[in-house]
């Protein structure tokens, strides 16, 4: 059974701030978005869309606004013969099954749909669909990916799930496990982890199991970043109890600022630039210094689509992570635009924290 979202309102379009919240909040809920679709409130081929996605056997989750709420109920009650009435101060169709404030859950034939009323400044109203399969995620490090589906491909059979192995950045695997009707999600992860005790971890989501991680050894961290402006922070502080582990970052944008409040060498930034192994070097020591912290990742790069060079073009993005007793550096070249680059060189600088200490994190 599919899971289809649609919008209905252009806010919901060009608003994207409240458009990922929605989402994010909908993913909670469900195992796989399969598709999303926008329409107008006034598109004439709403009512025939919505038809045919009720005549079939899949999940539709409607979000519109609360202008809209009660058309889209009368369009869902022409469709499917029904009427109006009002239930909890929401006009819905009378044959709802379930419904909470600003959402009901409606199943018509083999179809179930969920509409949702929400504006912006709004908490998201509940999401009554449920997925009824069982997922999990975990996350290979520094195998590739033809390796790791010959691998993981016969063990899925023994314990009855399915995979999907994707590549997030170089030598970093997701692997979306599915259980199928009798299959044994823990004991497949189990097995794979025998093979490969430091190459897995087990978590949806990556940055919140850093936190939990260090949180639980009382461990601390700290960043400073030029090229990505801060986005690694923001990479934490989004999750809950960032609070607990981060003791704060610097974007340090100019090469003062890196001298200032990193301590970075003077000589060092003339004789190698601020994108360098060097200058990386130098910014993890003085981020630690400054804050105390146990472990301290920086970036330093040119993310474009300008500033590039041809010993150092955009994309070129050094990345360090140090502890108190050990440093790695990673040298990179990405493509993409500048947001592009950005979101990989965090991707990156996650990597290289947890495989600079692989006894906590593995």
């Amino acid at each position: 059974m599919k899971t289809h979202l649609l919008f209905i309102g252009v806010k919901f379009f060009y608003n994207t701030s409240l458009q990922e919240y929605i989402i994010r909040k909908i993913r909670q809920k469900t195992d796989f978005i399969d598709s999303i679709t926008y329409f107008k409130e006034s598109d004439n081929s709403l009512f025939l869309y919505l038809e045919e996605e009720l005549n079939t056997s899949d999940k539709l989750i409607i979000i519109t606004t609360k202008h809209n709420f009660s058309t889209i109920g009368k369009v869902i009650c022409t469709v499917t013969s029904d009427n109006q009435v009002v239930k909890d101060n929401m006009l819905i169709p009378s044959n709802c099954s379930v419904f909470e404030d600003r959402s009901y859950l409606l199943e018509y034939k083999d179809s179930i749909t969920n509409v949702l009323h929400i504006d912006e400044m709004q908490e998201m109203p509940e999401v009554l669909i449920n997925s009824q399969e069982s997922k999990a995620v975990v996350h290979i490090f520094d195998q590739s990916k033809s390796a790791v589906t010959v691998m993981l491909t016969p063990i899925a059979q023994t314990f009855d799930v399915k995979i999907d192995v994707m590549i997030l950045i170089d030598g970093w695997l997701r692997v979306d496990i599915l259980s199928n009707k009798y299959g044994n999600i823990s004991k497949f992860i189990n097995s794979v982890k025998e093979l490969l005790p430091r190459n897995l971890i087990a978590a949806s989501n990556m940055t919140q199991y850093i936190i939990e991680t260090l949180s639980k050894s009382q461990k601390t961290i700290t960043f400073a970043e030029s090229c990505t402006g801060g986005l690694l922070t923001y990479y934490f502080t989004r999750e809950n109890g960032a609070s607990k582990i981060l003791e704060g970052s610097l974007v340090t944008y100019s090469n003062t600022i890196k001298e200032n409040w990193l301590a970075v060498e003077h000589d060092t930034l003339e004789e190698f630039g601020a994108v360098s192994s060097e200058v990386v070097k130098e910014m993890c020591e003085g981020a630690l210094n400054v804050s105390s912290a146990d472990y301290a990742l920086c970036i330093s790069g040119i993310a474009g689509d300008t500033g590039g060079t041809e010993l150092k073009p955009v994309g070129t993005v050094y990345i360090g992570a140090s502890s108190k007793t050990h440093h790695s550096e990673v040298h990179l070249k990405l493509d993409g635009d500048r947001n592009y680059v950005q979101r990989q060189s965090v991707l990156f600088a996650l990597k290289t924290l947890v495989l600079i200490d692989k006894e906590m994190f593995f």
